[in-house]
């Protein structure tokens, strides 16, 4: 879950600050306890606050060992984290996404932390959260806050239009998802306004997520242990999502084909203004939009719609969690495992999320008063995340080329109707599986 650029600034202030900080491992102050640093990718002010105070207190209380905060930039983590491990250079606790986990785990530069974690901090985090850091029989990290996606819809044009709005217990279908997204649609005179918009600048993690909630998973796991592979696949259960939003754009003229090369932050202006009725966006961007709508203006969270007949009601959504993990070069791992304890316990969990606008893992956190509340879409957010999944792409090897140089292409031109299904299943199947067999080689 690559975090979005958000309001410019914070984002921009924690790149500038991060290329120098990556400096060592954690040492010892001449006689003192160890010193170990803490590469955070807290961006937002009550996050990073948060972050920080959770330091502090960690160092108060844990004589053996001191944490050094070092704030780092989702924009370029990956890139300085390689840098780093292959100078020697790496910090000894490190704040990163699930989707990263396999390359530098498999690569040797993350510790395996199987047989290091506490009881009580593996039982407060469900096993299907411990899947998403789990690759090759091995455990690279904690998953510790993850994001659904939602619909934030214009609550004023819904109920004008009569629309019925669904609950966390009765989503819509996306049968009902379309129907009410013609519905809002108006073409000709006056303003032109669409039912929905699809913010596809990355394209491929969302299309393979969302492919859970019609029963498919494009990225389909077969066999075990060493026989265990992935294997691209594009059936029925595969495109349905994929094929919804090419109906929308192209046929119902439901979504607007201007918005597929756009962020989910650029699509906001035209939300606010009444261009787009509903947006499907990460959960998180509704502290975006609290701070940025206009004054008066009446927006909701709804959940996701669900497809019929699939697993778990259609309420599956691939995610990639935020982790936190130990670098294999760290010399006092058992530390560094204390702090990451301390940082999840459950009323910290909760610090956390409500500092980032997402949902923890932890079981006990989904269930805080703090985070249920009705108020700006939270128990709506918490609801979705008991249902959430490890992504399919997570743990593959040869995902990110796959990705980047077949995936997110063809479904960009399948998008904006430059090619057909067909030509989509074939890239994508054809040209993918040739690129995940030579990894698997």
């Amino acid at each position: 879950m690559r975090r979005r650029a958000f309001l410019g600034a914070a984002a921009a202030t924690a790149a500038a600050g991060a290329a120098p900080l990556l400096s060592g491992c954690g040492s010892s102050e001449g006689s003192g306890p160890p010193t170990l640093d803490f590469l955070s990718l807290a961006w937002q002010a009550e996050s990073v606050k948060a972050n920080k105070a959770l330091v502090d207190e960690f160092n108060r209380s844990h004589p053996r060992a001191r944490v050094r905060y070092i704030q780092g930039s989702w924009d370029n983590v990956h890139d300085q984290l390689l840098t780093s491990f292959e100078g020697g250079a790496a910090p000894d606790i490190i704040h990163d996404e699930a989707n990263d986990l396999t390359d530098f785990g498999s690569g040797g530069y993350l510790a395996d932390l199987t047989h290091d974690l506490p009881a009580p901090l593996r039982s407060r985090i469900p096993e299907s959260a411990w899947d998403t850091a789990r690759f090759n029989g091995g455990l690279y990290g904690v998953p510790f806050l993850q994001e659904p996606r939602v619909l934030i819809a214009n609550g004023t044009l819904l109920r004008k239009a009569g629309v019925p709005l669904p609950t966390d217990e009765h989503p819509w279908t996306w049968d009902e998802f379309e129907d009410i997204c013609r519905q809002l649609s108006h073409h000709g005179k006056g303003a032109e306004r669409y039912g929905t918009a699809w913010p596809m600048s990355s394209p491929v993690s969302l299309t393979v997520n969302l492919a859970l909630t019609t029963g498919g998973s494009i990225l389909h796991r077969t066999g075990e242990g060493d026989d265990a592979r992935t294997e691209v696949r594009f059936d029925a259960a595969d495109s349905a999502f994929a094929e919804l939003v090419r109906r929308q754009v192209g046929k119902d003229r439901s979504a607007p084909t201007s918005a597929l090369a756009l962020g989910g932050g650029d699509v906001l202006p035209g939300f606010f203004a009444g261009r787009y009725a509903m947006l499907p966006l990460n959960f998180s961007y509704r502290q975006q939009i609290q701070q940025q709508a206009p004054d008066h203006f009446d927006w909701v969270t709804l959940p996701l719609p669900v497809g019929r007949g699939a697993p778990d009601g259609g309420r599956a959504q691939g995610v990639s969690p935020q982790t936190l993990s130990v670098s294999e070069s760290c010399a006092h791992r058992e530390e560094a495992v204390a702090f990451i304890e301390f940082m999840t316990r459950t009323k910290d969990l909760v610090r956390l999320a409500r500092g980032d606008w997402m949902p923890p893992t932890g079981t006990a956190a989904l269930r805080d008063p703090a985070l249920t509340t009705t108020r700006l879409g939270w128990r709506t957010g918490m609801s979705l995340a008991r249902h959430l999944t490890a992504s399919p792409a997570l743990g593959v090897r040869g995902y990110a080329e796959w990705s980047d140089k077949i995936a997110t292409p063809a479904l960009q031109q399948y998008y904006s109707g430059a090619i057909g299904l067909g030509s989509l299943r074939d890239k994508l199947v054809r040209d993918g599986n040739r690129v995940l067999d030579r990894y698997r080689n």
